[in-house]
């Protein structure tokens, strides 16, 4: 029969007054409670065994605590000032909370802090600020992105993100913008086994905040040039203390955009969007929780792709093109979830049930050439049976009881999804296709429906062979099965529909096994060492059918598989003042996807064609010694080659042994600093200042090498002003004004970086 106990203590400051609001939370558990105004707190009816406490309050660093419980305790704890030491994280990266110090693998999280100080506020701007992180956007805000040398290059992805648990299963039902983010966690490296399906290069954890029984919120304005306007506000509350509770928090963003259109002299890029957040979670009892959640992005773009053909002429007219082709992209994305978890005493469960859908069309055909000429443009407006992608997913997981004592751990799970994408595309070439080599006046239409599914079940298990030593091993098997068909079709404007394409129709099937382990020791609590070995797999698939006649009809391509190895090790110094991690890493990729962007139709055909491989280190530290004075940067290597890479060229067959893949820079930085002035006045007024410096390596955009983007360093800063819940800021990103391509497609197509942007916040929290 299970035992339990109560814990009950004090929360104090280093004078020993009690402090009122602060929070206690037992680690994986659904065991919470508040400190009363004296800093008394009570939590009953926690089972015996192993727990970690963590304690947080407003002003101070966040502690961790370990705790053995065998009978009634009582606990006297004493926090620090934020000034004066750095908070200990905590993260969910291995599907359950822990230190992230405790995790052998290479781990960096940031937190909400410095997601606001730092306008973060889409994934792309971790960019740098995590090592060896590379995210780009190609114009229509889908993010690109890179670690360690491997990128996201089509539509299946590389860097699997999660947002609140739920896995952002492809760049169309991908939601890219931040909003009440409580942390983001960076894995680097394969983590297939936990997260499956392309985490090849790792995973990108976004977790919003919860809403507990404390009545919080926030409501903030953003105005800056540009026409720059963000408003934000969120609020979470108990509608039944300890048992029922309601989130809710929403965005609006608007844009004036960076690029002129030459062609009318009008802003090109001109954008607003709305991302809603809402949660209710019910406690049915200290064991079990049901979180439901829901969210939606409606985007609305009138100039969704803002490229110039050709790197001079992108840095020579900067921020203008030319194009005739206008319209106004509608974008609508949802994605809810339920979500069931139980802590028992002898193992725990969860369940995960997600829907997302994605609809995604342009009003008007969309500027194909990019130039004032009538010559092509993309049609996709098809009604809502087209372009509209749907993805269903669950996930099972059992796990042992976190507060057991035994040197065993394990956890075990199922996961399947199912996906539809029906996608339906015209190519219309104008009065000057002519000059192109295409026949005018015409519209060639393409009809892809794809279908795919999978299976996976998954298993990892720990055990501490000695005292600071443990071992850890998991596996997990794949398989997916994928069907397409396809239908050409091609219209004379005014005239009959032609089929250049019957239906036709490929099916294919595969499967991975990816193992994993890893070997940890703690010489003690701070100071631990680690090896560790991990299989990669990114999912295979069908390529879409093109209008190119030499181009075999939906082509299947295999998975892509990878080897890594890693060794590293974690310490923190001066009684948490000082954070050191260190890491190494070893990946050879075989069967690499490597994905041609065939025009104008703009369908991707991937091939497996190349093997690859990636080598570098990787330091983070951050400091806090002096009070008031937070520094924190990284610097990162990455030597990334082609070992063999056949492509396709005018004469042949071409072999690009030794080039670099793409959208990965040498080296990646980051320096920031933050200093607070008390004013030593009541109110507890403050002013902050914060300065930001991020460097890029030099990368190429194509396979070939021929599209290239030297090194570049970016300065952001901001100065504000606290008092009583209120802020006032004044901030600044690419203050040099550096001009720099964020991305370039292999044809030559070009999407600068944002250019100077500076603004003010206006901010008010409520609430405890």
């Amino acid at each position: 029969m299970a035992q339990y106990a109560a814990i009950k203590g004090k929360v104090a400051n280093q004078g020993g007054v009690g402090i009122s609001g602060a929070s206690i939370q037992l680690l994986n558990s659904n065991l919470a409670t508040s400190t009363d105004e004296e800093g008394n707190f009570l939590v009953e009816r926690v089972p015996y065994g192993s727990h970690i406490i963590r304690i947080s309050a407003l002003g101070y660093a966040t502690e961790n605590r370990t705790v053995v419980l065998n009978q009634d305790i009582s606990l006297d704890i004493q926090l620090s000032g934020i000034s004066n030491r750095l908070d200990e994280a905590i993260v969910t990266a291995h599907k359950m909370e822990s230190d992230p110090q405790d995790i052998p693998a290479s781990l960096s999280v940031v937190n909400a802090k410095q997601v606001e100080d730092q306008y973060i506020w889409n994934v792309m701007d971790i960019t740098a600020l995590v090592p060896n992180v590379n995210i780009a956007n190609p114009g229509d805000n889908r993010n690109v992105t890179s670690i360690r040398g491997i990128a996201t290059t089509s539509y299946n992805q590389a860097v699997a993100t999660y947002l609140d648990g739920v896995n952002q299963f492809g760049l169309d039902t991908y939601i890219p913008y931040l909003q009440d983010v409580e942390r983001i966690e960076v894995l680097r490296g394969p983590q297939g086994t936990l997260y499956g399906r392309n985490a090849m290069a790792g995973v990108i954890n976004i977790i919003t905040k919860q809403p507990t029984n404390n009545v919080n919120g926030v409501a903030e304005a953003n105005l800056g040039n540009h026409g720059q306007q963000r408003y934000v506000l969120g609020v979470r509350a108990p509608i039944v203390a300890d048992k029922l509770f309601f989130g809710a928090s929403g965005v609006f963003n608007k844009l004036d955009g960076f690029y002129t259109n030459d062609f009318d002299d009008t802003h090109y890029d001109q954008q607003h969007n709305v991302f809603g957040n809402y949660y209710l979670k019910y406690l049915l009892n200290p064991k079990w929780a049901m979180t439901l959640n829901f969210k939606h992005v409606s985007n609305r773009n009138q100039g969704a792709f803002p490229l110039v053909m050709g790197m001079d002429n992108a840095f020579e007219t900067p921020f203008h093109l030319n194009q005739n082709a206008k319209t106004k992209m509608k974008d609508e994305s949802r994605n809810a979830s339920l979500s069931i978890n139980h802590f028992g005493d002898a193992l725990n469960f969860s369940s995960q049930t997600t829907f997302q859908s994605n609809y995604r069309y342009y009003e008007d055909p969309i500027d194909g050439d990019f130039s004032p000429l009538d010559a092509i443009s993309v049609i996709n407006d098809y009604g809502k049976d087209w372009n509209n992608v749907k993805v269903f997913t669950q996930e099972l997981r059992l796990s042992s009881a976190t507060a057991k004592e035994s040197p065993f751990n394990w956890a075990a799970g199922a996961y399947l999804f199912h996906q539809d994408s029906p996608v339906k595309q015209g190519t219309h070439f104008g009065a000057d296709a002519a000059l192109m080599g295409a026949p005018p006046n015409a519209t060639s239409i393409l009809t892809n429906t794809g279908e795919s599914k999978g299976l996976a079940v998954f298993g990892q298990a720990g055990y501490h062979i000695v005292d600071g030593l443990e071992l850890q091993i998991g596996l997990r098997y794949d398989y997916e099965y994928v069907k397409q068909q396809g239908k050409g079709e091609f219209q004379p404007d005014g005239g009959p529909l032609m089929v250049t394409q019957a239906d036709t129709s490929a099916s294919a099937d595969f499967n991975a096994i990816t193992p994993s382990a890893s070997l940890k020791y703690a010489f003690d609590e701070t100071h631990h060492v680690y090896g560790s070995y991990a299989r990669g797999f990114r999912a295979g698939g069908i390529s879409q059918l093109s209008s190119d006649p030499g181009e075999a009809p939906l082509r299947s391509f295999d998975p892509e598989y990878s080897n890594n190895f890693e060794i590293g090790s974690k310490n923190t110094f001066l009684d948490q003042r000082i954070q050191l991690n260190l890491a190494a890493f070893y990946t050879k990729v075989n069967d690499a996807q490597v994905p041609t962007l065939l025009l104008p139709d703009a369908i991707t055909v991937t091939q497996n064609t190349g093997r690859m491989e990636s080598m570098g280190v990787e330091l983070e530290v951050a400091v806090r010694i002096v009070p008031n004075l937070s520094l924190w940067g990284n610097t990162a290597f990455t030597h990334a080659r082609y070992l063999d890479l056949n492509t396709v060229g005018e004469d042949g067959n071409v072999q690009l042994e030794g080039n670099r893949p793409v959208f990965t820079p040498e080296w990646t930085g980051f320096l920031g600093g933050q200093y607070t002035i008390p004013l030593g006045m009541s109110g507890g007024q403050n002013i902050q200042l914060g300065v930001y410096g991020k460097f890029l390596g030099h990368q190429y955009f194509d396979v070939e090498n021929t599209l290239e983007q030297g090194g570049y360093s970016l300065l952001n800063a901001n100065v504000g002003y606290s008092r009583q819940g209120y802020e006032l800021i004044l901030w600044g990103q690419n203050l040099a004004d550096k001009r720099y391509a964020d991305y370039a497609y292999d044809f030559g197509a070009v999407h600068l970086g944002r250019p100077v942007t500076y603004g003010v916040t206006v901010r008010k929290r409520f609430g405890l």
